[in-house]
């Protein structure tokens, strides 16, 4: 099992939709905050761009964006105009792909497999701490190829349960990534196809747990063979997991801390792993779309992202790790906790090369395994 320290490479895990998936693709608009009073936010708003257009993912993120941080940013800069796009990261990067003639959104948060992709492509602007001062408080294992974008939080890939219905039937308590291939397994685990992040992810750590890795993925692929025969079907996104979940039509699961924590504290009896052999780390990356029409007001946003109250407002709020060092409260702090010695590191010029023909395998070979 290979372990590195976490660095920039190894957080670009692939992506599929980490809290996405749920939102809609609507633009809605954030009133800006009234400006009276705030003559030093004025002088600040003089040197922005009046609009500013954000993508990112839904759900929870999408309700923290517009209900906390869009007001607190037009607190500082009152006269932007904040749009908020949300949708699935890999639907974003290929909205400013089509977008790249005529720009329509400004600044997207995106997960850092997505947001690799969309570097490859040539789709972001490169970014330095001469534009956003607060960049120099994110660590150097943390900084994106090229200087292409900011990583703005994280969280870990594992395994989650339901704690009570292991219980209750007697299943095993997973440690190893291995463990979903065993044949007590069966019946109880519902996974996203490789399309997904949190499939693939899992598929390549299967590789790593039984020697290989990203450029060696038979025993991945071996590994997810006998979990199809262990499921009905795979889901097709995160909220079909979260429901099989809740529903106790499965008791495990492959995706990310944040998400784990998130049902938890709706109610649902998860635990999550960080699995013994590792696992990769999903960030999520604030990227400036080249070509933006408000490239001042963008850079602005991404340094306000970073500063230690929304830093710490993602860790209480939504669970992610902050990308800087923060203080946070002792009790999350604690929750947030994983051995970050046993981050795997994933190649991603190999997995962005690569993902396309694990599709097409996946598709071939595994998928008419489901439930057999």
């Amino acid at each position: 099992m290979k372990k590195k320290a976490l660095s920039v490479l190894s957080i670009f895990a692939l992506t599929g939709s980490l809290l996405a998936g749920c939102g809609s693709s609507t633009p809605q608009t954030s009133a800006p905050a009234p400006a009276a009073g705030n003559n030093s936010g004025t002088e600040a708003q003089a040197l922005l761009e009046d609009t500013l257009v954000v993508a990112g993912n839904g759900a929870t993120v999408e309700k923290m964006m517009k209900d906390e941080v869009f007001k607190k940013f037009n607190e500082k800069y009152p006269n932007v105009k904040l749009t908020y796009v949300s949708g699935v990261s890999t639907d974003i990067v290929a909205k400013v792909k089509a977008q790249k003639n005529a720009p329509q959104i400004d600044l997207t948060i995106i997960e850092g497999g997505e947001q690799e992709k969309g570097r490859q492509e040539g789709l972001w602007e490169a970014v330095s701490a001469t534009d956003i001062p607060n960049m120099k408080n994110v660590p150097e294992d943390l900084r994106v190829t090229e200087d292409s974008g900011v990583v703005v939080n994280f969280t870990p890939m594992g395994i989650s349960y339901n704690a009570d219905l292991v219980k209750e039937k007697g299943l095993p308590v997973p440690k190893s990534w291995n463990d979903l291939a065993k044949p007590e397994v069966k019946g109880y685990i519902t996974m996203t196809d490789v399309a997904s992040n949190f499939g693939r992810s899992a598929m390549i750590m299967l590789a790593y747990a039984n020697g290989g890795s990203e450029k060696n993925m038979e025993q991945g692929f071996k590994q997810m063979e006998t979990i199809a025969g262990y499921m009905p079907t795979f889901a097709k996104s995160a909220a079909q997991l979260q429901q099989n979940l809740q529903n106790k039509s499965a008791a495990y699961t492959t995706w990310t801390m944040a998400r784990s924590l998130t049902q938890k504290e709706a109610g649902v009896p998860l635990e999550f792993i960080f699995p013994e052999e590792g696992g990769n780390i999903v960030p999520n990356v604030a990227t400036l779309v080249k070509g933006s029409k408000s490239p001042k007001a963008a850079k602005a946003f991404v340094d306000f992202l970073l500063t230690d109250e929304i830093q710490t407002m993602y860790a209480t709020k939504l669970y992610y790790n902050p990308a800087t060092s923060v203080k946070l409260p002792d009790d999350v702090a604690k929750t947030l906790e994983f051995d970050r010695t046993k981050v795997v590191n994933f190649d991603y010029s190999v997995v962005s090369k690569e993902t396309s023909a694990w599709l097409d395998r996946f598709n071939k070979e595994i998928a008419p395994k489901t439930g057999k």
